[in-house]
């Protein structure tokens, strides 16, 4: 029999970790070669992982719910062959950890972990060791060829273990003051506790929403946001989309919405305002060449944020079916993981749950998000000192003030609703 390892997948060109989110073998299940193991979230996609080898299922390396490197060793299988032939994980793990080793403690002149995965530990492992200050070099590993298991961690007693030979022949002293190791963490406070009553309902967050809120997090944590808002007078984008709106059904089989004429408008702003379309990296400004919009799509329980790759390659009729593809994608669970990598820009449709005013949190690591209102009737001056009614809308733009001021955040705007202006016909769309 051999042991195979069973490795966290690529997911993409730019996805560094990924969490398994749920389990769908346990130990001592057999499964075929193709069966589904694990369901695996990155950005927000929720991806099954496959099972490359036929045999039974031996062992879970991993929390659920916990972010690990790609190519990361997840889980175990036992299958038929030869041990000699059994798969190694890739040591990603080893190559960026580091476990320091405790002063004040004596480490025997070997560990006594043994096998081919001596000194190789999963990221649950190594985390867990580090939070409770247990120097792993002392901890006798259970799993397959000695390798340490978090059952082995939480099993683990310091007390337990002898004190070496030499520290009996040592000269006795004044016993010290007690004094806690350094290496010690103190214990991870619990989290508050929200008290609940008979009528409450505690709902488990799955695993895109735990993935949403880490992002939420980093966001508002990492980037110091500001706030700026104009009104936009669309009333010949409103005239030209109901003249054509008809046509633009029979002849492409899609509806013409508000939204693609603000993505285009945008796009054009962008290529002339390339500071918008950046991102800080420890101290430096990074300029992305290409225009990759972000659009925020809503299910009934989540938010997904997919991506136009070179959004200014595209005309507006073209915008229109790549957002109609990427929601429908989205809401009938297909979406693909590269349709989720590489946004540089996001634009929000926050207008079409009829909000007025609202201030958008930014798509960590990107400069800057744009909400766009819901369109209203108002009357508004004229320049010749009359009134008229006219089709508004409030464009709402959060700036990375690391990148952006005022001034640069103004101008993209005024660029935006000067765009916007210039709709003015149906070969316009096309």
């Amino acid at each position: 029999m051999a042991i195979k390892e069973i490795l966290m997948p690529n997911l993409g060109e730019s996805v560094t970790e990924a969490s398994v989110v749920q389990w769908l073998v346990q130990p001592g299940d057999k499964v075929k070669r193709y069966s589904p193991l694990m369901e695996v979230v990155s950005d927000k996609v929720t991806t099954e992982v496959p099972s490359d080898f036929e045999g039974v299922v031996k062992e879970h390396l991993i929390e659920l719910d916990t972010d690990v490197p790609i190519g990361t060793a997840v889980m175990t299988l036992e299958v038929e062959g030869d041990d000699s032939k059994t798969v190694p994980s890739v040591p990603v793990e080893a190559s960026t950890t580091e476990v320091k080793e405790q002063p004040d403690t004596p480490v025997a002149a070997a560990p006594k972990p043994a096998g081919k995965n001596a000194g190789r530990y999963s990221p649950a492992v190594l985390k867990l060791a580090q939070e409770k200050g247990i120097d792993l070099t002392e901890v006798t590993g259970t799993g397959n060829e000695g390798r340490i298991t978090r059952k082995d961690i939480m099993n683990f007693t310091p007390a337990a273990i002898e004190k070496p030979a030499v520290l009996e022949a040592a000269p006795k002293q004044a016993a010290p003051e007690p004094v806690a190791p350094a290496s010690v963490k103190p214990a991870t406070p619990a989290p508050a506790h929200i008290p609940t009553n008979g009528n409450d309902t505690v709902v488990p967050a799955d695993g895109v929403r735990k993935a949403i809120a880490k992002k939420m997090v980093q966001s508002v944590n990492e980037i110091p946001h500001a706030w700026i808002m104009v009104e936009a007078d669309v009333s010949n984008i409103v005239s030209l989309r109901n003249s054509v709106k008809e046509d633009f059904k029979k002849q492409e089989g899609m509806s013409l919405s508000f939204f693609p004429f603000f993505a285009k408008a945008v796009v054009q702003a962008l290529k002339k305002n390339p500071k918008i379309n950046t991102s800080w990296q420890d101290g430096n400004i990074i300029y992305h060449n290409d225009i990759n919009l972000s659009i925020a799509v809503t299910t009934d329980d989540h938010l997904y944020v997919p991506v136009i790759h070179q959004a200014d390659n595209y005309s507006l009729a073209g915008l229109t079916k790549e957002i109609n593809r990427l929601a429908g994608d989205v809401r009938s669970g297909t979406l693909a993981n590269a349709d989720m990598q590489g946004g540089t820009f996001t634009l929000n449709n926050t207008g079409s749950l009829g909000s007025v005013q609202s201030m958008g949190i930014i798509n960590h690591p990107q400069a800057a998000i744009l909400q766009v209102e819901s369109i209203n009737k108002r009357v508004v001056p004229t320049k010749d000192g009359g009134f008229k009614v006219a089709d508004m809308v409030n464009l709402c733009l959060s700036i990375d003030h690391r990148i952006l001021d005022g001034q640069q955040a103004g101008k993209f705007l005024k660029d935006v609703k000067e765009n916007l202006a210039r709709f003015s016909n149906e070969s316009d769309i096309y």
